[in-house]
């Protein structure tokens, strides 16, 4: 790594000339462009090689899966924006990606990383002792357990056993999917109830199994619900719904004086 510093800055992403564009070794016009998908140039240009066949199965299921969400907070921006600014369509998309987080849309790489830490812990722990540890701390702190319950889908995340089933289908169930089954166990155990695999959390597990890199994962997301809300532009301008939010605001969080002090 230092030995590369040395060098000075480089890509290996991609170089254009005069007359050819180059992507990580390979000459876009003539050995990608009708050759790959985009699905395959996604991972190739983040994993620096092409995807075997069940790959680009599973990562095709995993985009498909969060592409759309309905009038989540994403969506519902993006139609604000759309009406604000109806000159700019990047800027509604743009913005409403900027919700994909922590919260919403963006917790595969959260339980991907807890998935990683339950692993690294289970030779010394035990794995059964490494999960409910973590769990109980979340629990503890008030905090949500990364990849697990939903606010719509109860008792269940529909999504989810379909893309374990395209997992198991294209070969690709290893160890992280069964951590993930495992640990469910755990957490329904820990909270004393069920809380369901959502589908971000399927989707941490698949993009190891996968061999995504884990500081792309909140990427593929964003890359997914993209396509998603260039569908909610469109119906904006056509069905204009963004006004009607912004009324129904009002009536929701209506003004009060404060109270005066004392």
């Amino acid at each position: 790594m230092a030995d590369q510093a040395a060098e000075g800055p480089y890509t290996h992403t991609g170089y254009s000339d005069a007359t050819s564009v180059r992507v990580r070794g390979k000459d876009l016009v003539n050995e990608l462009v009708g050759h790959c998908s985009f699905t395959e140039m996604l991972y190739f240009l983040t994993c620096g090689r092409m995807p075997q066949a069940g790959q680009v199965r599973v990562l095709d299921a995993c985009l498909v899966t969060l592409m759309e969400h309905g009038l989540t907070p994403s969506a519902v921006i993006a139609r604000l924006m759309a009406d604000s600014v109806p000159e700019e369509p990047q800027v509604a998309v743009a913005s409403g990606l900027l919700a994909i987080g922590s919260v919403f849309a963006g917790t595969t790489e959260n339980c991907a990383r807890l998935l990683l830490e339950i692993e690294a812990a289970a030779p010394a722990e035990g794995l059964e002792q490494a999960m409910e540890t973590r769990v109980g701390q979340l629990r503890s702190q008030r905090l949500p357990v990364p990849g697990f319950g939903h606010a719509t889908h109860k008792p269940d995340d529909p999504r989810t056993p379909r893309l374990l089933q395209v997992a198991r289908e294209a070969g690709l169930a290893g160890r992280y999917v069964a951590l993930l089954e495992q640990l469910s166990a755990v957490v329904d155990r820990v909270y004393g109830r069920h809380l369901t695999i959502n589908a971000t959390g399927a989707m941490g597990a698949l993009f190891l199994e996968i061999g995504i890199p884990i500081e792309a994962m909140r990427c593929y997301s964003v890359v997914s619900r993209a396509g998603g809300l260039v569908g909610h532009l469109l119906e904006e301008r056509a069905v204009p719904s963004a006004r009607k939010i912004w009324q129904m605001s009002k009536q929701v969080a209506p003004y009060r004086e404060p109270p005066e002090s004392a």
